[in-house]
């Protein structure tokens, strides 16, 4: 084999891990999106969305839009980035978490950007990420009741943590 060939096969090769990569972190992304709607009971409709990652966003579903990455062509292999756009009000105020999936080893490494992370084992089972959406939902309480806490004593104004906050309702279409 020539060294040419020897690199296409050595790419093809590559370009299949990243493709499985891709895959089990879009099927854990999504996986997260309906399990953290269902551990927060919201009856009054959709709580969460997979959005971009950065950028504008709106509360809608962006499907291969919502990865770092794009889901067919030639792709990196490493971590993928979402977003989390969760409800924050009985109204249509949204706040956009930003997640980083890598793997390492036999686990997926999920971290909130500027935040906690959390370790799944592969293969994922059922009951795997319900200790994470804790972790999200305390994260997330968390960056209010400091600011509450901030305001009261009377120091604040920060958005350390690196949330994006958007208005608007699920019927947005653009």
């Amino acid at each position: 084999m020539n060294r040419f060939d020897e690199l296409i096969t050595t790419v093809e090769d590559h370009q299949a891990l990243a493709a499985e990569n891709y895959d089990r972190i879009r099927k854990l992304s999504e996986e997260l999106r309906s399990g953290l709607c269902e551990y927060m009971d919201a009856k009054d409709g959709v709580c969460v969305h997979l959005v971009p990652p950065g950028g504008e966003f709106k509360p809608k579903a962006y499907g291969d839009k919502a990865y770092s990455i794009p889901p067919r062509g030639f792709r990196p292999l490493g971590p993928i980035a979402f977003g989390l756009a969760v409800r924050v009000s009985r109204g249509t105020d949204w706040l956009r978490l930003t997640l980083e999936c890598r793997k390492i080893g036999e686990s997926f490494i999920i971290q909130i950007i500027n935040g906690p992370e959390y370790q799944i084992i592969l293969p994922l089972s059922e009951h795997d990420p319900e200790p994470f959406y804790e972790l999200i939902y305390e994260h997330l309480r968390g960056w209010f009741s400091a600011g509450m806490e901030r305001y009261q004593e009377g120091e604040y104004g920060s958005r350390e943590i690196g949330f994006d906050i958007a208005a608007g309702t699920d019927k947005d279409k653009t």
